[in-house]
């Protein structure tokens, strides 16, 4: 009874709450929206156009039936409040009120031809084989398996990967697509990171995007790729660039600095510290010039009345498709800093250049 005058005493909070679980309900149609486009080649075919393309164009460039030709302005709708689209003026046309379609700078981020382009790791991670896990996270919380993904699955992502080709090899591109940004912020405005060393391996580094872009902005840089063996086999060698085929919690080639772009995120504290004593045996101690390069995300603090909700709910999501997918999760300085102490390392620095991730370089002594 109590509850019941609450409620008609406070209708409007009553109804704000019922906005609010609906807009979470139904937030994976962002996702799905956004995917459909890309499907459809929608971005690219706006782009080719050189200019605000109408309605009616764009549905006679789309490859759909004409049955679904009216949907389409209600998809475009969704994905101009989303901030992948805008409407603007038809040029020539100022006194018509008719507008045409452009890009935003996320969209452009999405184009086949951006060499930046995050289609494959937006493809990747919407793919029904990283989707299904989360159909099973409260399973997971009742019993004893490492992950939701191993609940769906039966398998963790790195041995089903291994297994299955098509997994492999679009888990293999959504990493290389991220890498690509990456590398050239890395190669062309930290060229201090590198200077002094003679030799580098990129652990996890997948098919060598990072380290392709190392050994051709550092032609003297000796570069090592390792990676477990289904991942480089077949991948060839060159110059300066070296693929091996290993397990990085048994052994890391010798050389000045060990590189890791996004691995620690997808593993448990332990598993992080033993990682990181792998590299240390690696390297040399820093008076020798010898460090760890790690890319990764810093987890930022919630303040109250923090005004960056978005790069933080970013981050949260981050830390949940850790623990979902993999078995690690986002950590902030103070994690960080205890990992680095309990691998036996002495010293660390912080570059913030990266949007939400960071350089961090790790010594011993």
């Amino acid at each position: 009874m109590d509850l019941a005058r609450n409620i008609v005493d406070h209708t409007g909070e009553l109804f704000q709450a019922q906005a609010h679980i609906w807009n979470h309900i139904f937030n994976f149609i962002n996702s799905m929206s956004v995917k459909c486009a890309i499907q459809l080649g929608i971005p690219d075919v706006i782009h080719k156009h050189g200019q605000p393309m109408t309605l009616d164009q764009l549905i006679d460039a789309l490859p759909i039936k004409n049955a679904k030709a009216p949907f389409v302005y209600r998809l475009m709708q969704i994905l101009i409040h989303s901030g992948f689209f805008i409407e603007a003026k038809i040029p020539g046309n100022e006194n018509d009120n008719q507008k045409g379609y452009l890009l935003t700078s996320a969209s452009e981020l999405l184009l086949k031809s951006n060499p930046f382009s995050m289609t494959p790791f937006l493809l990747a991670i919407l793919d029904p084989t990283l989707t299904d896990p989360w159909h099973h996270l409260s399973q997971w919380f009742q019993n004893s398996d490492e992950t939701p993904f191993y609940t769906c699955h039966g398998s963790s992502l790195y041995d089903l990967a291994s297994h299955e080709p098509r997994l492999n090899q679009f888990f293999n591109e959504a990493v290389a697509s991220d890498t690509r940004l990456v590398s050239s912020v890395v190669t062309k405005d930290c060229k201090h990171v590198f200077e002094g060393l003679n030799s580098l391996v990129d652990v996890g580094g997948g098919t060598g995007t990072f380290a392709k872009a190392i050994a051709d902005a550092f032609p003297r840089l000796k570069c090592t790729v390792l990676d477990l063996p289904h991942v480089v086999d077949g991948l060839e060698s060159s110059e300066n660039l070296a693929y091996v085929g290993g397990n990085m919690f048994e052994a890391i080639p010798p050389a000045d600095a060990v590189l890791m772009k996004w691995i620690l995120i997808d593993w448990s504290d332990d598993e992080c510290v033993q990682i990181l004593k792998k590299c240390k045996e690696a390297i040399p101690s820093k008076e020798k010039g010898g460090k760890v390069i790690i890319v990764e995300m810093f987890c930022k603090s919630q303040q109250k009345g923090d005004d960056d909700h978005e790069a933080i709910e970013t981050q949260l999501f981050f830390d949940m498709a850790a623990m979902v997918l993999v078995k690690g999760r986002q950590r902030n300085e103070k994690d960080w800093a205890k990992l680095f102490t309990e691998a036996g390392f002495s010293d660390y620095k912080i570059t913030a250049v990266l949007g939400l991730r960071s350089i961090i370089e790790v010594y011993h002594n």
